[in-house]
């Protein structure tokens, strides 16, 4: 410092937060969002810090918990054990599994009437 003046600056906990993510790289979240697609544990931790800061929806942010409480393996499950997961009410979680099955990353069994995730292999091998 050229003039001998100390200057210090005092952040919360949140702004040092977005500091960090800010300083990983030009669009934080990207980056781990496509390798954490593939793992639901990976996926809901890479959510999670972005619940807190209200620069960001909360309603996009669900939705990506949604899709991760879905195990990779095909295992299915019902709308109320996510919803209970979640904290979230029945209405609300069956809103976000209808959109990730129209989108093709859930599918449903009609007869179960239980969600599992979509097997993208198959379906990108057959694009090949």
């Amino acid at each position: 410092m050229s003039g001998g003046r100390q200057v210090t600056i005092s952040l919360t906990d949140s702004q040092v937060a977005r500091v960090v993510r800010e300083a990983s790289g030009p669009s934080g979240f990207a980056p781990a969002f496509s390798t954490a697609i593939g793992d639901p544990r990976t996926l809901a931790d890479s959510v999670l810090p972005f619940l807190s800061d209200h620069g960001y929806s909360r309603s996009v942010l669900r939705a990506l918990l949604v899709l991760a409480a879905f195990p990779i393996d095909g295992r299915e499950r019902e709308l109320t054990s996510v919803a209970e997961q979640l904290s979230l009410s029945a209405s609300t979680t069956h809103r976000y599994l209808r959109t990730w099955t129209a989108v093709g990353l859930l599918e449903r069994d009609p007869d179960t009437r239980r969600y599992r995730r979509a097997q993208l292999e198959d379906s990108l091998d057959a694009t090949s």
